[in-house]
C-alpha cells in the first residue's frame, strides 16, 4: 500500500514499485519544496527516512520533473535496500535514458554522472553512450523537422502480447473501403503539417496485409506529398502476408526500407503467441525482399512464451544469418489491451536479463552497433529495447520518434500527431480516434483539430 501528499507522484512512485515482485509492505510518502530545496520523507514499514535535495525549480514543469526524479530515486533506493537487489536500470523508470541524458547536457550536468546517480549499472551507461554516439549526424533539433505517420490498423490476427487496436482483417474489412479513403483524404492534407520531412513511415498493424489495390492508393497518396529524398520505411511485417507484386509495388514507389517482424524463429513459439506463420515464412520474405534492395529492420522479442536464454540466443542468431540492416531487440512488456496481460499481472524475469545482454554480445560481435532505445512501464526484467544496426544504416525515424526531436504528424487511427516546441522544450499531442467507425465519421473534425495544432 503506498499513499502520497502529492497526487501527481503516485504513478511514478508506484512505478518503482512494480521493479520489486513483493509488495508485502506499507509506504508512506511526503515532499515539500520550499527555497530551492526538495525534501523526501519515507515511512517504510514503521522505519522514517528523509533526503534532501538541493534544486532550484523554474516554473511548474521544472518543479514537477525534478519532484519526481526525487521522489523516485530516493523510493528506489530504499526498495533496493529493503531487497536487496539492484535494478540494471536503477531508479529509471518509464523513461528514455538517452533523452533524459541529452536533457540532463543540455542544461549543462553531466550525462554520465547523472546516470550513475540514478544508479544505472555501468554496462547500461556504455550502452547509452554508445547510442549517443551512433547517433552523430542524425540527431538534429531544429524547428520544423517532420517526420510523416501512416497508420494501417489491420493484421491477419491478433498477437497475445498486442496491445494495438488491431483486430483480424478478417473482422474488419468491412471498414476497409471507407478507411482508405479517409486515409488520402488526410494524406492529402498532410502537406500543410509538414516542414523538413526527414522521413515517412507506415506503420501498422500489417500494411501488407492490404490488398493490391488498396495498398496501391495508400502509395500513392504518400507519393503526391512526401519527399523523394527523404527515408521511406514501410513495416511490411508478417512474411505470411509478403507476395512478389506487393514487393515490386512497394519498390516502384520509392520505398527504401521495410520491417520484418519475426519476433521469433521457433515454430513452436510463433504458435504460442497466435501467428499464423512459421520460420521458413520468414526465411522466404527475406530471401524475397533481398531482390529489391531494401534496407531491411528486422524485430526479435525477448521473453516470448515459454522461451530460455538458448532458444533466444538462437533467434538472435538466425536473425543475423538473414543480414538485415538493423535488428531490434524488444523486451516482453505487459500492456493495457494486450491478451497477455488478462492472464499475467507481473512478469517474472526468468532468463530475460540473460536475454537481452546475450544479444548484445552477439549483435556486437556480428558487427552491429546500437542507435537508439526506449523503456516502457511493465517491462519484464526492468530492461529496455535496443535497435541495433550495420555502419551507416541507422533509420532516421526511430531516432527522431524515440528522442522526440521533430514534428510528428500522424494520419489514420489511433494515430497519434506530436508538435515539437523546441525552443519552449515540450510538446503537444493529438490522438485520432482508435475506433474505425468513429474515426471514419470525424475525419473532417480530425483534420481541421491537427491543422490547428500545426500552425500554432
Amino acid at each position: 500500500m503506498l499513499t502520497t501528499n502529492l497526487s501527481f507522484l503516485e504513478n511514478d512512485l508506484l512505478d518503482v514499485v512494480r521493479m520489486f515482485e513483493s509488495k508485502d509492505y506499507t509506504v508512506k510518502h511526503a515532499e515539500t519544496y520550499e527555497n530551492g530545496v526538495f525534501l523526501n520523507t519515507f515511512e517504510l514499514d514503521g522505519e522514517t527516512s528523509s533526503f534532501f535535495d538541493e534544486q532550484q525549480a523554474e516554473g511548474e514543469l521544472s518543479f514537477k520533473r525534478f519532484s519526481k526524479r526525487f521522489a523516485k530515486l530516493h523510493f528506489y533506493e530504499l526498495l533496493s535496500k529493503k531487497f536487496h537487489v539492484k535494478m540494471p536500470w536503477g531508479a529509471l523508470t518509464g523513461i528514455r535514458p538517452t533523452k533524459y541524458v541529452y536533457t540532463e547536457e543540455a542544461q549543462g550536468r553531466n550525462g554520465r554522472e547523472s546516470l550513475e546517480k540514478m544508479h544505472v549499472s555501468e554496462e547500461n551507461i556504455l550502452l547509452v553512450e554508445q547510442v549517443l554516439k551512433n547517433q552523430e549526424g542524425i540527431y538534429e533539433r531544429r524547428d520544423g523537422n517532420s517526420d510523416l505517420f501512416v497508420s494501417i490498423p489491420f493484421c491477419p490476427s491478433k498477437c497475445e502480447y498486442c496491445s494495438f487496436i488491431t483486430a483480424p482483417v478478417d473482422k474488419t474489412k468491412g471498414f476497409l473501403e471507407d478507411y482508405i479513403t479517409c486515409l488520402e483524404k488526410e494524406i492529402r492534407a498532410a502537406p500543410a503539417l509538414i516542414g523538413n520531412l526527414r522521413s515517412v513511415y507506415v506503420g501498422g498493424g500489417t500494411p501488407l496485409v492490404l490488398s493490391f489495390a488498396h495498398l496501391e492508393r495508400v502509395l500513392r497518396a504518400i507519393d503526391a506529398v512526401r519527399n523523394n529524398s527523404s527515408e521511406y520505411t514501410v513495416e511490411a511485417g508478417r512474411p505470411d502476408v509478403f507476395t512478389e507484386e506487393k514487393l515490386r509495388l512497394l519498390k516502384d514507389y520509392g520505398v527504401t526500407r521495410i520491417c520484418i517482424n519475426s519476433q521469433s524463429f521457433l515454430d513452436s513459439t510463433l504458435e504460442k503467441i497466435g501467428r499464423k506463420h512459421t520460420a521458413a515464412d520468414v526465411y522466404r520474405a527475406f530471401d524475397m525482399a533481398e531482390k529489391y534492395d531494401f534496407d531491411i529492420n528486422c524485430d526479435l522479442i525477448a521473453g516470448l512464451a515459454d522461451e530460455n536464454k538458448e532458444d533466444f540466443a538462437f533467434s538472435v542468431k538466425e536473425a543475423i544469418r538473414c543480414r538485415p540492416e538493423n535488428i531490434t531487440v524488444h523486451t516482453l512488456c505487459l500492456k493495457s489491451g494486450a491478451k497477455l496481460k488478462e492472464n499475467c499481472s507481473y512478469l517474472k524475469t526468468g532468463d530475460i536479463s540473460d536475454m537481452i545482454l546475450t544479444s548484445r554480445e552477439l549483435l556486437r560481435e556480428a558487427g552491429y552497433s546500437p542507435y537508439y532505445m526506449y523503456r516502457q512501464k511493465y517491462m519484464a526484467g526492468n530492461c529496455e529495447n535496443t535497435g541495433w544496426t550495420k555502419a551507416g544504416k541507422a533509420c532516421v525515424y526511430n531516432v527522431d520518434i524515440m528522442e522526440e526531436i521533430a514534428d510528428n504528424p500522424a494520419v489514420g487511427a489511433n494515430a497519434v500527431s506530436k508538435k515539437v516546441f523546441t525552443n519552449e522544450n515540450r510538446i503537444e499531442r493529438y490522438g485520432s480516434p482508435k475506433d474505425l467507425k468513429t474515426y471514419i465519421e470525424k475525419i473532417d473534425e480530425i483534420i481541421e483539430q491537427k491543422a490547428k495544432l500545426f500552425n500554432k
